[in-house]
Parts: C-alpha cells; sequence; structure tokens
C-alpha cells in the first residue's frame, strides 16, 4: 500500500483518547492512517486498512466482480493451515498489562477504551470445533476485558465449556492479514475452521501457532496475542460502544474475560479499527454480500452485483442488481435476500443498468419504474437486528421492507431509458481539459 500511495502518515502527537478516532473519522473511506507518535506509547497505531473495497481485492489478489466468488470458494473449499512452532508474534512473551497497548476510546459517551479489530479463536471443549470471530472488546482493567457475545458460533462454544463447568480458552489476536479479518465473518456453518477459508484466501499460505498457555491457535505472524479466557460465571456490564449504524448500543450484562498472558512482536503495531466506519461496514458486511449474492442467484437467472450500503450501515440496507426475465423475479429476489441475512431492513432490487453503488441511480429506479401498490412488499413482526435502534433491541423484531424497482415487462423498454446525447472525439477532449483546468483551481 505504500507503493500505491495508499497511506497517509500522521506524525504529530496524538492521544489515544477521541483524538486518533476523530482522525481516522475525517479521512474514512480514504487512505490507511499511520500514527507515528501517540502519547504515552511507544508503538504506533494503524487505522482503516480494511477500509476501501479495491484494497481488500488487492489483498486476496482478485477484483470487485469477482471477490464474491473467490470469497465463496474458499468457503466451501476450505484448506487446514499449517501449524508452526513458532512465529514472529512470539519475540516477545510478557505478563498481561493491557494499559500498555494503544487501545482508543473512540466516541464521546463510550463504555471506555475498545479493542475492535481482534480476531478471537476458540476450540470447543472436545477439540473437535474451531471458531474464528470478530469481537468488542472492552478494557476494564490491567487484565481483563469484556466481550460481546451474540448468539452464534463462539457464544456455542462458551456455553458448551459452561455446561462443563469450565472457562473457555481463547486466543486474542490483533494486526492479521485482511484475509482472516474477511474469513472471520465469513457466512459459513458451525463446525468450518474460519482459518482454513482465510488460509484458502491467501493460497495456502496462512500459518499458525499453538498457544502455550491456552488451548487455541493464532496466526504466527499476528501484532499481537493476547491469551486469555472467557469466564463461565462471571458476567460484567459490556458497553455502551457505537455500533455499525453509528449509534450508541445499549448496556448489556456479558461475560469477563481474564488475560493470562501476552505475546507480541518487539515493535508491534498496534490495528485501530473506528466503529460505524467503512472499515467496520465492509468487514461485517462482504460476507453477508457474499450470502446475498449466493441465495439470490438461486431463485433469479443472474445477479450482477449486491451492496450493503453506506447509508444503511453497511448492515441493514441492499441494493441488488439483477437479470430480469419475469415480473415475479425481484419479488422472489426480496424474499431471498431477506433470508440470506436476516438482520436486513430493507432491500431495493434494480435491473443490471443500474449502478447500485450510486444512490442516485437507486433513487432515479425507484422514481421512474417503482409503484407503491404493486412493487412494494412489507413483511412485519419479524426477526431483524438488535442493533438498529427504531426496533426492539431486545427482540430484535422490526418490520422489513421491499421495493422492486425493476422495470415492467409489459412496457416499452424504451419508455425506462435515460436520453442520450452523442459525444465525438472533440468534445470527449474539450470535456476532459476543462476538468483539468476545473481540479487545477
Amino acid at each position: 500500500m505504500e507503493r500505491e500511495n495508499e497511506i497517509l502518515h500522521i506524525n504529530e502527537e496524538v492521544s489515544t483518547e477521541y483524538e486518533i478516532s476523530a482522525l481516522m473519522k475525517a479521512f474514512d473511506g480514504g487512505p490507511i492512517l499511520y500514527f507515528h507518535n501517540v502519547k504515552g506509547y511507544e508503538n504506533n497505531v494503524v487505522g482503516g486498512v480494511c477500509g476501501a473495497k479495491k484494497r481488500i481485492c488487492r489483498a486476496l489478489k482478485t477484483n470487485l466482480e469477482k471477490i464474491y466468488e473467490k470469497i465463496s470458494q474458499a468457503c466451501e473449499h476450505p484448506k487446514e493451515p499449517q501449524i508452526t512452532e513458532s512465529g514472529s508474534v512470539m519475540e516477545v512473551l510478557e505478563k498481561p498489562n493491557l494499559n500498555r497497548i494503544p487501545v482508543l476510546t473512540h466516541y464521546f459517551g463510550d463504555g471506555g477504551p475498545y479493542i475492535t479489530s481482534a480476531i478471537v479463536s476458540a476450540l470447543s471443549p472436545d477439540g473437535e470445533f474451531e471458531n474464528v470471530s470478530i469481537h468488542r472488546l472492552q478494557v476494564l482493567d490491567e487484565k481483563h476485558l469484556a466481550i460481546r457475545l451474540v448468539p452464534r458460533h463462539l457464544h456455542k462454544l462458551w456455553l458448551m465449556a459452561k455446561e462443563k463447568g469450565r472457562d473457555l480458552d481463547i486466543a486474542i489476536s490483533i494486526g492479521v492479514h485482511p484475509a482472516i479479518s474477511i474469513a472471520s465473518t465469513a457466512p459459513v456453518p458451525y463446525g468450518v475452521n474460519e482459518y482454513a477459508v482465510a488460509n484458502r484466501l491467501m493460497n495456502g499460505r496462512l500459518k499458525l501457532i499453538e498457544c502455550p498457555n491456552v488451548n487455541a491457535h493464532a496466526p504466527a505472524d499476528a501484532e499481537i496475542i493476547l491469551e486469555a479466557r472467557i469466564s463461565a460465571s462471571k458476567m460484567v456490564n459490556e458497553g455502551p460502544l457505537v455500533d455499525i449504524t453509528g449509534t450508541h448500543d445499549i448496556i448489556r450484562k456479558q461475560p469477563l474475560i481474564e488475560v493470562l498472558n501476552v505475546m507480541h512482536r518487539e515493535n508491534y503495531i498496534y490495528q485501530a479499527l473506528l466503529p460505524g466506519g467503512s472499515e467496520h461496514k465492509i468487514l461485517m458486511g462482504l460476507g453477508r454480500e457474499v450470502m446475498i449474492w449466493k441465495i439470490v442467484s438461486m431463485v433469479v437467472p443472474h445477479v450482477k452485483a449486491v451492496n450493503l450500503t453506506v447509508g444503511g450501515c453497511g448492515w441493514l440496507h441492499a441494493v441488488i442488481s439483477i437479470e430480469k426475465q419475469t415480473d415475479g423475479d425481484a419479488k422472489n429476489a426480496i424474499l431471498a435476500a431477506f433470508a440470506a441475512h436476516p438482520s436486513l431492513k430493507h432491500v431495493v432490487v434494480v435491473d443490471t443498468d443500474i449502478d447500485v453503488y450510486d444512490p442516485n441511480e437507486v433513487e432515479w429506479a425507484i422514481a421512474t419504474r417503482f409503484q407503491g401498490d404493486e412493487d412494494l412488499i412489507v413483511i412485519r413482526n419479524v426477526r431483524g437486528s438488535t442493533l438498529d435502534p427504531s426496533g426492539d433491541q431486545k427482540t430484535g423484531l422490526t418490520t422489513k421492507m421491499g421495493l422492486d424497482a425493476t422495470k415492467p415487462l409489459d412496457k416499452p423498454t424504451e419508455s425506462f431509458k435515460k436520453a442520450e446525447i452523442p459525444v465525438n472525439d472533440k468534445i470527449k477532449r474539450l470535456i476532459d481539459e476543462l476538468k483539468s483546468i476545473q481540479q487545477r483551481t
């Protein structure tokens, strides 16, 4: 990324309390930010690594048109990574002191400093299954964290350990290859090892270590690893923290984590992630886009693109472009999208001539191709996202809406085409020259 001018270096002294996060928000979706002078800390901080899809495509050696297929194939054909005895993350072994790590306090009103980019890995109590997932971790003191556990795979492993009266061993890895972050949010069923998905995405280059103090694996070249245990019995208040919607999530009773040991590179870089920022939305949403693309492709002939929109928090709103053959295709696509991503609240289906990443084009399609009494689907009192402050954040119940903004097939296609002006080579050249002058001034 340095070679491609994708990194902005910041040498002025900045604080982990609000200042770094303010700069990350100001440049959200732009370059990677590299902070060389962090007040009170020896180590540097980097933010926004996965904040643009083009960078993720570079990391996965693919392009935007093929990224869904690449992730889907990795999920279907995972490859177990190599286990090695040592790695660069083991250069320094020390007792836990979380206050020495430059963890950020992001927003006014947050419950405290939060580790937000960490990959948490755990084995089932019988050692048969391994799960890798991203979780927000609230720093409570030098050796304790609170973890937000939603009822997914890590929560299941924790319950299994709890039933046996045991704490759950985990490895918390900070500063990892983007393929691992993407794999950790991939829509794979319980029992599929996300490390194996990441290894397939990395063409077999992922190496793991066996943690010396807990029964867990971690990337050998991570920047930092915290060996820890999730308590089977101790619960603490977790939150509030801004989540993907850009609003503060509610305070909940969540499990306590005790950190037992810290491993890190000698001069590690702390990887930060801005809650509610573009990186958060991409990492959470990309796997869901893959699932929507896959499931909707089963009910319509061709899905061109899926976009969990920025305005929809990268989670609650989807725009899907399809190649429509019958007037029922768009409605089937809407229902399939809701099935693929239960947190979805609103879905807009458009034709392939509409750019799903351009909100003006999507709105134009709604304005010119949608009729509320014929093309609207409303589903009441169904499961949605607990992150939506307008819904019931305890039960997750909400109302969902789908809009068929595709061209009706019983009307002339010409009625729905945008008018064009012929542009010859002379005018193209003149336009380019005028735009260049405009940019300079």
